[in-house]
């Protein structure tokens, strides 16, 4: 009866010690997991910090049309720290994609990683109504960018695009002369006209955003010698200064500066120095006189004039 109290006895106390080292061995697994667990979630935390994703703008080039718009794009792309939308979006002056919202907006970008700049051009929103008040609804703080040229030179090539476009898909067009004249004046209800008005809609821009966040560029200057204006842009939108005077080659074939970077050139597509349609001298004085005035304005909205017809 002794031997059975005792071998019981020695019994209880080998379970009583397996079950000790079991638990034990269940505590430090469950201390590794959590500090795996742990690990991983703060790693996910840092790359999801650094990782690239699609961002809203920073900046917005909003004209004008036919004013070097897609030449100011390619070119602020050499900026290491800018990424561009490739294609206008036309977001805030399409009354289809404005219904799509802020989350469509954004999966039209690029992506980008922190610190990057995102950049999207629409030369259509300069003239439309409706865009500047929901811009800054979008972002108070966007910086935006406005390359002009010659009103008339613009009036011109906004038409030679048109034109170009209807003969390319066999539609007859009214010469140009024919559209900007009525009675032998000019037409102010022409709408190519209309879009060369900047003091009209720089005014409807800055009755919402401040001056000091629009910057205005020399479109002519850009094409005679990119570099300054591009410095200035630099400047504007905070970036250091990493875009320099090597980045550009003048192309005596097209007519125009092309890019450099990394060993590779680009040039603008075909459509860029594509010739004007004809105007006669005298409508072509017509509307220089027409457009003395406006530009007059302009130039004191902007603080500074340009040497125009």
């Amino acid at each position: 009866m002794l031997w059975t109290v005792l071998f019981a006895l020695l019994l209880i106390l080998v379970l009583q010690t397996q079950m000790f080292v079991c638990l034990k061995e269940l505590r430090t697994r469950h201390s590794t997991l959590s500090l795996s667990s742990s690990s991983s979630r703060s790693s996910s935390s840092s790359s999801s910090y650094n990782k690239t994703q699609q961002r809203l703008p920073g900046a917005i080039i909003i004209g004008v049309r036919k004013g070097g718009t897609r030449a100011l794009l390619e070119m602020l792309n050499l900026h290491p720290d800018v990424e561009v939308a490739k294609a206008e979006v036309h977001y805030f002056n399409v009354e289809e994609h404005y219904r799509r919202g802020l989350d469509w907006y954004r999966s039209q970008m690029p992506l980008t990683s922190s610190g990057q700049l995102t950049l999207e051009k629409t030369p259509g929103y300069f003239a439309s109504p409706p865009v500047p008040e929901r811009v800054w609804n979008m972002n108070p703080a966007v910086r935006l960018l406005l390359i002009v040229r010659d009103p008339v030179v613009r009036l011109i090539s906004d038409y030679t695009q048109v034109l170009h476009n209807r003969l390319t898909r066999h539609k007859p067009y009214q010469p140009l002369e024919e559209l900007l004249l009525h009675n032998g004046q000019i037409d102010p209800g022409y709408k190519a006209l209309q879009r060369s008005l900047y003091y009209h809609h720089l005014t409807q821009w800055l009755d919402v955003f401040p001056k000091k966040q629009i910057h205005v560029v020399d479109g002519d200057a850009l094409i005679r010698d990119p570099f300054p204006e591009l410095r200035k842009a630099e400047r504007f939108l905070k970036l250091s200064p990493r875009i320099n005077p090597d980045n550009f080659y003048y192309n005596t074939t097209k007519g125009f500066y092309c890019l450099l970077s990394d060993g590779h050139d680009k040039c603008l597509d075909e459509s860029k120095g594509r010739p004007h349609a004809p105007l006669s001298a005298q409508a072509l004085r017509k509307l220089c006189r027409y457009f003395e005035q406006p530009n007059k304005m302009f130039f004191e909205m902007i603080g500074r004039s340009f040497s125009w017809c």
